[in-house]
């Protein structure tokens, strides 16, 4: 069974993924404006797989940059 931590990104490696800066998602999570939103694991920040490679194959980040 795999854990939720496992079936997630931290910030830099999402924003890698996303081919944006770290601070681009910092600033969604902040301020509830982004395509995808984070969840918070011990505190920090981390990014669904899922929501990732949703957003990747056609979901609305153009539109919400």
């Amino acid at each position: 069974m795999e854990s939720e931590f496992e079936k997630t990104l931290d910030t830099e490696a999402a924003a890698a993924a996303l081919n944006r800066k770290p601070q681009t998602l910092r600033k969604w999570a902040c301020l509830e404006e982004g395509p995808i939103r984070p969840i918070r694991i011990y505190g920090r920040l981390h990014w669904k797989i899922s929501d990732i490679q949703s957003l990747l194959n056609g979901s609305a980040l153009d539109s919400a940059i």
